[in-house]
């Protein structure tokens, strides 16, 4: 083969050689240091971007948010309960300059960290609060890789705890403990029912108690209301047939009086009233003395009080209106019937 041309294809490819090396195309999301000689000499933007060739060397940063797998770790509690948990991270380079000179690894670097803030934030805890209070573990990790990722231009935009897991040992305890609890408040509403229930029962018991007690109480008054009015009617016509004793018993005076010899009488007052009174019942007249009418026997104020009468009526309405005022007219028409008789045989 002919040298030259050997040598005109090698020209060629040490043109293209280094037309490539001082050409570098950047992504819209990318950024890239330039170094020359191993020196650094700036970012490299977006576009297209002329380098020296051959000696220039680049190293490409994503501008994106990244997501970081935190690997699971097995931590204690502060209450020494074994525990395992993991992580995922999200992040921005925000300075590229600083995480080319700051830091060798930038995403090694905060996963490794975000390991160890894990770790220790759960060892700060209770079991209960790593399993209720994830924002909370959330938030410290999220603080404690604020500070050292800044200084590598690097920006912690989320932290979020995927899952705290205890071992199996303390899974079967906490079921226990559960389980525990719940038959416990089961026992409890138990407990709580039949009391509910036995409160039920009793305050039944005393309604029923309180309604039978007034039942007794109001068939007692009704029965001494009857015996009341019994008495009364007894003492009524007791009075009545007293006067007309006493009525009848003047006039068989007058009457014998009347047969004797003597053509002059003298009466006293309280025999005027008893004539008159004796007239009215007859002839149902206004017939009266001047005097004293004669007034059978009356009870006293404590009888009257203990019998009812000056409530009689409303007692006999209260109970059998109709049929105490039907034999109280049979007994006047009954007496009636008698006063005819004896007005007649007096006649």
């Amino acid at each position: 083969m002919d040298p030259a041309v050997i040598l005109g294809l090698l020209a060629l490819g040490l043109a293209i050689a280094v037309l490539s090396s001082a050409v570098e195309i950047v992504g819209p999301y990318e950024k890239r240091a330039l170094t020359v000689f191993g020196e650094y000499r700036k970012l490299l933007s977006p576009g297209l971007n002329i380098v020296p060739p051959l000696v220039s060397k680049t190293h490409t940063f994503d501008m994106r948010t990244q997501t970081l797998d935190v690997p699971e770790q097995e931590a204690i509690t502060e209450d020494n309960s074994p525990v395992t948990a993991d992580a995922v991270i999200y992040i921005r380079v925000m300075d590229a300059e600083k995480a080319y000179l700051e830091v060798e690894d930038y995403e090694k670097a905060v996963s490794d960290l975000a390991q160890t803030t894990l770790r220790a934030v759960i060892g700060d805890m209770e079991l209960d609060e790593t399993l209720s209070q994830q924002k909370e573990i959330n938030s410290r990790i999220h603080e404690e890789l604020d500070r050292p990722t800044d200084e590598w231009g690097v920006r912690v935009e989320s932290v979020e705890v995927q899952k705290v897991m205890p071992t199996p040992t303390v899974v079967s305890a906490m079921e226990q403990q559960t389980a525990a609890e719940r038959r416990r408040r089961a026992m409890i509403l138990e407990a709580q029912g039949e009391r509910r229930s036995a409160v039920e029962r009793a305050q039944g018991e005393k309604a029923s108690n309180v309604i039978r007690a007034q039942g007794e109480k109001q068939s007692q008054i009704l029965e001494a209301q009857g015996d009341s009015i019994s008495t009364v009617l007894r003492a009524k016509s007791a009075e009545s047939m007293g006067e007309r004793a006493v009525i009848d018993k003047g006039m068989e005076t007058l009457d014998a009086i009347g047969q004797g010899d003597s053509t002059s009488f003298v009466l006293p007052q309280e025999l005027s009233s008893l004539v008159g009174r004796y007239g009215k019942h007859l002839t149902g007249s206004d017939v009266a003395g001047d005097g004293e009418s004669l007034e059978s026997l009356e009870f006293d104020a404590e009888t009257e009080e203990l019998l009812g009468l000056d409530d009689v009526d409303e007692m006999l309405e209260e109970s059998n209106g109709e049929e105490v005022g039907a034999e109280r007219e049979e007994f006047d028409a009954e007496m009636e019937v008698e006063e005819r008789e004896r007005s007649s045989t007096h006649e």
